[in-house]
């Protein structure tokens, strides 16, 4: 099995892609929080968010990530 980390991406060729504008429900969460994901058990900090994607899943997205990914609808 090949292992790729971000020190190891030689010979790789990535392609460009921008991620769909599809609406998330979303909330943030001020506590220490933990939620059963489809990948097991993810822990949130305190102002991290959880998230629900597309097909209901829930998952949990780190604050800083959040701010360079979504824009809350008003």
């Amino acid at each position: 099995m090949r292992t790729i980390d971000a020190n190891n991406t030689e010979g790789l060729v990535f392609q460009k892609a921008i991620k769909k504008p599809l609406v998330i429900e979303c909330l943030q969460i001020a506590e220490a929080f933990q939620v059963e994901t489809m990948e097991g058990t993810m822990r949130g900090k305190p102002g991290d968010w959880l998230m629900k994607g597309v097909n209901g899943e829930l998952y949990v997205c780190d604050h800083a990530i959040f701010e360079k990914t979504y824009d809350l609808i008003k």
